[in-house]
């Protein structure tokens, strides 16, 4: 993928209730990603170049200092970017807590992150298992999904592992599949399924997803199913 170092930043989000449980926070939504995901419904910053650069977003946060509790960083896929690493510092030094949002398709810079005490909590988005990875992301990048979720278990730190669904995608045995080899992996806690929302503008144009999973009782002794959207 070619960069966009100059302006790698799509957007922000100034304000957020609803992304890092119990903490105010700001989005800065990267532009690109490495995966071409068929239910995507941010094709515009998956495709799009990036309009604000980074010493535009510090600025910016400079004047949320003691205003904001964290920064979110998400996409796209927010750590392909040069320099993510060192944007993150900086966010760090300012006192501000760092979620990351990603896809997991890049432990090496996950790892670096994590020895540098650098992040704070991260969301990990499993796409589905490898026999049906490569046909919704349009990517073979499975092996570096799973090491980031290796990496993750081993570190200590608070995270969480989500999934969006499109019933045309990933049905009931699928899900179970999947939550089987997070047990196999020896996750535990919360994971939530997230619902495709019909409608939306997304990369692929897909049928209308209906809603059979929450009919299901998914959780297990290890392991809290929680739907969203």
């Amino acid at each position: 993928m070619k960069e966009n170092v100059s302006n790698p930043i799509y957007s922000i989000t100034p304000f957020t209730l609803l992304d890092y449980a119990h903490k105010s926070a700001c989005i800065l939504w990267f532009a690109g990603c490495n995966m071409r995901c068929l239910y995507c419904y941010n094709p515009e910053i998956v495709l799009g170049k990036g309009t604000i650069s980074f010493e535009k977003a510090l600025t910016f946060l400079r004047s949320r200092k003691n205003l904001l509790d964290a920064v979110v960083f998400s996409g796209g896929e927010c750590l392909l970017h040069k320099n993510s690493i060192q944007l993150i510092t900086e966010v760090k030094k300012m006192g501000f807590l760092v979620k990351i949002d990603t896809n997991g398709s890049r432990p090496d810079i996950l790892q670096k992150l994590l020895e540098n005490q650098l992040i704070d909590y991260v969301a990990l988005d499993f796409k589905a298992m490898p026999v049906h990875f490569e046909k919704i992301t349009q990517s073979n990048l499975f092996l570096s999904f799973e090491k980031s979720l290796h990496l993750l278990l081993e570190s200590g730190l608070p995270f969480e592992v989500r999934t969006t669904v499109h019933s045309d995608l990933i049905n009931k045995n699928h899900m179970k599949a999947m939550i089987r080899y997070l047990e196999q992996q020896n996750y535990q806690g919360n994971y939530y399924i997230q619902h495709f929302v019909n409608g939306a503008n997304t990369l692929e144009k897909l049928g209308y997803s209906v809603r059979e999973l929450e009919k299901e009782n998914l959780s297990t002794g290890r392991i809290k199913v929680h739907f969203r959207g």
